[in-house]
């Protein structure tokens, strides 16, 4: 039966977020394989990709205050999405050449915010790419806003805008550490896993939650839970899974078990 499955690759994965746009060419590439591999044992496992700008577009995004509140800072805008579009780039290729039809979609080509809230996104290019078997490719990017002029809409946003009309069964959010800790791991030896987060603990957690390790001008860990939670609240049906990229073999596993049992889960 065929599954559609959001995959994040997260910025924090895939680039090294306190050196700007320095890029982890092997993990991709790695990643890239392992999504293959998922395609080639199950055909009927249907994919939308998406990663984070990591130090390409934050980095860029905080030097031009683009997120500050006052007259929107244009320049900000086009350089910010100039520089995720170099790490989308760069992952395209190097998904391209292991063999994973990728199909790069730009979100600021039609995203549009009202106060930093997405609202409007086209998806019938998306749609048609999945229906061809192809694997279409998001990013956190830049857009227009209503109210702010511009801002940035992060892959978080993006995913939770496209699984309200093309009805994902689980969404994978691959990052540098194996879930959502009771506090930052790269910081404090003592943080504990959080194996599952539901309506029974979520306000706890919420409290638990800071900004993420190095360099993240859309919100860390504690903006990501928060959208992912509201999401499975409107769908209970959905899983959202969120898993360490760093072990070898993981996102391959995600991605062709359904009920696989690792890093956090948040379900409702």
């Amino acid at each position: 039966m065929s599954e559609l499955v959001f995959l994040k690759l997260g910025g924090s994965l895939i680039t090294d977020k306190n050196q700007e746009e320095t890029v982890h060419q092997d993990v991709i590439r790695r990643a890239a394989r392992e999504v293959r591999s998922a395609l080639d044992r199950n055909p009927d496992l249907r994919l939308l990709l998406g990663h984070g700008s990591g130090s390409f577009g934050h980095f860029v995004a905080q030097r031009y205050g683009l997120l500050e509140a006052g007259p929107p800072n244009w320049r900000g805008y086009a350089e910010t999405g100039a520089a995720a579009a170099r790490l989308n780039r760069l992952v395209t290729d190097i998904f391209l050449a292991e063999g994973v039809p990728v199909v790069s979609i730009q979100p600021s080509a039609s995203a549009c915010c009202q106060d930093g809230a997405l609202i409007g996104m086209e998806t019938e290019p998306i749609e048609l790419v999945l229906h061809h078997g192809l694997v279409p490719l998001v990013y956190g990017d830049v857009a227009l806003d209503e109210v702010r002029g511009c801002t940035i809409i992060s892959t978080e946003q993006v995913f939770a805008y496209l699984a309200e009309r093309l009805e994902p069964t689980r969404i994978v959010l691959a990052g540098e550490v194996e879930g959502v800790f009771t506090a930052d791991p790269l910081r404090d030896e003592s943080a504990q896993l959080i194996p599952e987060i539901s309506r029974q603990n979520f306000a706890q957690v919420e409290q638990m939650l800071a900004g993420s390790h190095g360099v993240d001008v859309t919100g860390g860990m504690l903006t990501k839970v928060r959208i992912m939670y509201a999401l499975v609240r409107e769908h209970p049906e959905l899983k959202v899974q969120l898993i360490s990229g760093q072990r070898p073999g993981l996102i391959k596993r995600a991605l062709l078990e359904p009920d696989f049992e690792g890093g956090t889960t948040i379900c409702w």
